[in-house]
């Protein structure tokens, strides 16, 4: 079968085996996969990967031993958790310190036409959504984390910083919480999404308005980002950090401490939630979607990926 393999800083097509079906897993048959900043970043050497990448997927199940999976469209959860220690008794396999993670951490992603994963980690797809909105739904949960982790009021100002793709959607899902959100990024028309629900933007300058936000989320994949948003923070507000870039990123902590600023670290999200929004239609999903290329043209659908302006590359297993 065919996969797309990052190493080297190259992403190449491979001929690849495909995986046997272990006890306790489901094998998945790609429809629809989405490049994100993440796997941007492991191509730039984020965490040294070197291997088959992708972890945003919507397919198909072919073999499962719950027959209720069997031939359903499902997206999948992206932790193999071990299912057994305390952090997976508590609901929390996302932060097990025995996890694989597909796509990045011990465990071949879902850029490949046959993907394995626990059963437990699959979700259905309501039948009226379509696989282009269905492959949204490992970053519209990160984005849906958000609000698990810090209690955001309805009306509260929330400055969210980048026009990415996590950045658009985080925009998104607080507008509709009921945040009086304003976006900054630097494309207008990567704006233009948010835009059309409502919510406020601005092109980022190079003086962001400084300590007037309760709450600021850090989403522009850059290393300069945490230091905007602790400037924009107001005295003891939280900026919610989601960027993960390749090497190290250096801060004056002191406006930290001073101001009492309250960092929270956000990652992956729960599915359900997230399956529910998509499903409701109220995101919108159609203006993001940059462009469409079949596995067989990873390399450049990863090009396309990362050229301004653009926002969401899909790849699907066989050409439209």
């Amino acid at each position: 079968m065919l996969a797309v393999k990052i190493a080297e800083g190259q992403v190449r097509v491979v001929d690849v085996a495909p995986p046997r079906r272990r006890e306790g897993f489901a094998l998945v048959r790609l429809r629809c996969g989405g490049i994100c900043n993440t796997d941007i970043e492991l191509l730039r050497g984020y965490y040294g990967f070197s291997g088959i990448a992708g972890h945003e997927f919507v397919g198909e199940v072919i073999e499962a031993s719950n027959k209720r999976l069997q031939g359903r469209r499902v997206v999948g959860e992206i932790n193999l958790a071990c299912g057994k220690c305390p952090w997976c008794a508590r609901g929390l396999g996302r932060h097990c310190p025995r996890r694989s993670v597909l796509g990045i951490v011990k465990h071949p992603g879902a850029f490949r036409e046959i993907i394995d994963l626990p059963e437990a980690n699959l979700h259905t797809v309501p039948n009226h959504v379509p696989d282009e909105h269905a492959v949204f739904t490992e970053p519209v949960a990160a984005a849906c984390e958000i609000l698990e982790q810090v209690k955001i009021p309805s009306g509260a100002k929330v400055a969210v910083l980048g026009d990415g793709k996590l950045g658009l959607l985080i925009a998104q899902v607080l507008a509709l919480h009921g945040a009086e959100v304003e976006q900054f990024g630097r494309h207008r028309s990567k704006l233009k999404v948010s835009q059309a629900l409502g919510i406020r933007t601005r092109l980022a300058g190079a003086k962001p308005p400084n300590g007037r936000f309760p709450f600021v989320v850090e989403a522009t994949g850059s290393a300069d980002g945490l230091k905007q948003a602790v400037a924009m923070a107001q005295p003891r507000g939280t900026v919610i950090l989601k960027s993960t870039v390749q090497g190290d990123v250096s801060m004056d902590t002191a406006p930290v401490v001073v101001n009492e600023l309250t960092l929270v670290g956000s990652r992956c999200g729960r599915f359900q939630p997230a399956l529910r929004l998509i499903a409701s239609g109220r995101l919108k999903l159609d203006g993001m979607i940059s462009a469409c290329f079949p596995l067989s043209m990873a390399a450049e659908a990863f090009e396309k990926a990362v050229q301004p302006g653009v926002i969401k590359v899909l790849m699907t297993a066989s050409a439209r």
